[in-house]
């Protein structure tokens, strides 16, 4: 598959389908062969349903033959192949989890997510690499290869949404889901060169639900446009998600200048120096007539409160039985878990509380928060944090990325956009956030910055051999 063809959006792959210039079954038939190519390099994908996707492609083709244009009525994404993460639910296709537990475990429903995807007319290629539950921002788990980053194979693609990230960024489906309970949708994002969406907590329905309420699902993809689509398509409540059954409330994204937050002092052990490619992003949106100021960090260090929220659920949800077969790095927070208290955990919560509240008084005063998403590069493809003794700790394992979880504990909406190459010559990101259900707003101003930074024409096959 050419790069003009491997690297298109659903616009593109559209007109195309229309045109009968290329058709539902042979798009996905080329897809899967890059896949059979290139992916024991990448490990992307620890489950490949090939068999399906072709018969989901050739029941979309059909569609076309049939009713031509009419065929994307109420189908938005007619024979558009993509990925789903190995935590979320694929019914006939197996979800492990990353874990060797459920190494052969296959639902017999979708989650809510993927069953609007497939009736929107999405084509499931297969389920990509998580770590073990999705525990920790690097993708390595005992079941197979870790995800390697497209730009460096012997770097990470981040986590826990590894795996989607490097199959988006490498052209092996035109987006992916992904979850996000401290930054896995937009630290793999940043560190392959695509978009993350992070939506409003509860926008997109989680099931099973997630108990220490710190979990999103949202879209990887190439392209702002693609991430809105699919968060069009999951978004809406469901009954077995409690925290989605809130009335829908979306404040107009406006066309006027908004007043935007620059915040660069988030830092973390093994940072690479000042965050230029990101303020040069925030810089053009000054240009274009935003109001851009400088401010500290608005919230202190909210990250112990963080670890005893993930580590109590990760304990809840562990069986001793299942200790033989658990990742070691995450048995360790499964044990410290086991000892937190009830008095621990409330404290914890009262510390969301406070962050949230500190959030919501500055976003009072400026309309979008801009940062850089992690500010360390991507680290060896096999490990799970940076080379650096602070992380000896096995408790300190997500503190490398101080502007992530913060928007989780909130539940704010947030994206990683790329901003460009970083000094070692791999992707950076540019997080913007905003208020609770200003989802619109944070994807108006990702467009700017995409439509201001030259990078969508920047892909591994064209500036990186993957092989």
């Amino acid at each position: 598959m050419d790069d003009a063809l491997r690297y298109l959006d659903t616009a593109g792959l559209r007109r195309l389908y229309a045109a009968r210039q290329l058709s539902p079954v042979e798009f996905t038939e080329d897809t899967l062969a890059l896949i059979a190519d290139l992916d024991p390099a990448l490990g992307a994908f620890v489950t490949v349903a090939a068999d399906r996707a072709l018969a989901e492609a050739a029941r979309a083709e059909e569609r076309v033959l049939r009713l031509g244009e009419a065929a994307w009525e109420g189908r938005p994404l007619l024979g558009v192949p993509l990925s789903v993460k190995d935590l979320t639910a694929t019914e006939g296709i197996r979800t492990t989890r990353g874990s060797l537990a459920l190494r052969d475990a296959v639902p017999g429903q979708d989650a809510p997510a993927v069953a609007r995807l497939r009736r929107a007319g999405a084509v499931v290629l297969g389920k990509t690499t998580t770590s073990e539950g999705g525990w920790s921002a690097g993708t390595v788990n005992r079941l197979g290869p870790a995800a390697a980053n497209p730009w460096d194979l012997s770097r990470s693609a981040g986590g826990s949404s590894g795996g989607a990230g490097a199959a988006v960024a490498a052209g092996l489906g035109i987006a992916g889901t992904g979850t996000d309970g401290a930054g896995s949708i937009r630290i793999p994002a940043a560190f392959c060169g695509v978009v993350g969406f992070k939506p409003t907590h509860g926008r997109v329905p989680y099931v099973p639900h997630c108990p220490d309420r710190l979990a999103h699902l949202g879209p990887l993809a190439r392209t702002v446009d693609d991430a809105e689509l699919l968060l069009r398509v999951m978004a809406g409540p469901d009954a077995r998600d409690p925290d989605s059954l809130l009335p829908p409330h979306d404040p107009p994204a406006g066309d006027g200048p908004l007043r935007i937050a620059w915040i660069e002092g988030l830092t973390a052990p093994g940072s690479t120096g000042p965050a230029d490619r990101q303020r040069a992003a925030v810089e053009r949106l000054a240009a274009a007539g935003h109001h851009v100021e400088e401010i500290p960090p608005p919230f202190g260090d909210a990250y112990p409160a963080l670890v005893t929220l993930l580590a109590a659920a990760e304990a809840a949800a562990s069986p001793a039985a299942d200790e033989a077969l658990a990742d070691p790095a995450r048995l360790a927070v499964v044990r410290h878990g086991r000892t937190l208290s009830a008095v621990q955990l409330v404290r914890a919560e009262a510390e969301r509380a406070e962050l949230t509240g500190k959030l919501a008084s500055c976003l009072e005063r400026f309309d979008v928060l801009a940062m850089p998403t992690v500010p360390v590069p991507p680290f060896a493809v096999d490990a799970w944090h940076p080379d650096a003794p602070a992380y000896d700790d096995p408790l300190a394992w997500l503190s490398w990325a101080p502007a992530a979880f913060p928007f989780n504990m909130a539940g704010l909406p947030a994206v990683s956009v790329p901003a460009g190459f970083g000094p070692e010559g791999l992707p950076v990101g540019l997080q913007l956030a905003a208020a609770r259900h200003h989802d619109a707003l944070v994807l108006r101003v990702a467009k700017e910055v995409e439509r201001a930074n030259p990078w969508r024409d920047a892909h591994p096959g064209k500036d990186r051999d993957l092989t």
